[in-house]
Parts: structure tokens; C-alpha cells; sequence
């Protein structure tokens, strides 16, 4: 059943683009949009009309909650970044990194208290 990827990939495709129109009209209200779990949700949607699997579901929620945590930062040191004259791809490169050194340490940091992502 091909058709039923391709419906997934247009709308969650869809919902990108009508976020970034949003943002370029009103960058507040474009933020607001992105800052709900949106993609969480629509995942767990799909997640439950292919698996009904509560358990999986249950585990995905829990591991966003900590991997949403590493990411912040990103959210303030990219503007310090960009007002500081960085150029936006080398800005938008260095959070990247800072990001995914952030989850490794996430995940390395909640092993010790008995959580596996």
C-alpha cells in the first residue's frame, strides 16, 4: 500500500509549509506554531492507527520529553549567534553540533539514573 506513505509524507510535508508562510508573516506566531508538539502528535497518530501499540507509543512520548531538553539550547544561542554578525549556515552548523554533543550527553548523563533512550 504505496499510497499510504506518500498521504503521510504530504500531509506532515504540508504542515511544514504552512508553518514557515505563517513565520514569514508573523515570526511570534510562526514560533508559537512550531513550539507545539505538533510532529509529536501527528507521530503518535500514526503511530496508533499502524501499531495501536500503547506501550510503543507510551516509550516515544517519554524519550521526546528527554531529547526536547538538549534541544533548547539551540533556541538561544542561534540568535546570539546571528546578532553577532555569524554568517547563518556556519551559526545554523554550530548548534547543530552543540546539539547532537548535547544528546549524546543527555543520554550518557540519564544511564546513570537507570533511563534508556
Amino acid at each position: 500500500m504505496i499510497l499510504y506513505p506518500l498521504l503521510k509524507a504530504a500531509f506532515s510535508g504540508l504542515m511544514i509549509a504552512l508553518v514557515s508562510e505563517v513565520a514569514k508573516r508573523n515570526p511570534a506566531m510562526g514560533a508559537l506554531i512550531v513550539s507545539l508538539p505538533l510532529v509529536s502528535v501527528i507521530a503518535m497518530v500514526w503511530m496508533w492507527h499502524e501499531t495501536s501499540d500503547a506501550e510503543r507509543i507510551a516509550s516515544h512520548a517519554q524519550a521526546t520529553f528527554w531529547y526536547v531538553l538538549p534541544s533548547m539550547p539551540m533556541f538561544l544561542v542561534l540568535p546570539a549567534l546571528l546578532r553577532a554578525g555569524v554568517n547563518f549556515y556556519v551559526s545554523m552548523g554550530l548548534v547543530c553540533v552543540l546539539t547532537a554533543a548535547l544528546y549524546l550527553g543527555m543520554v550518557w548523563v540519564l544511564k546513570y539514573f537507570g533511563i534508556t533512550l
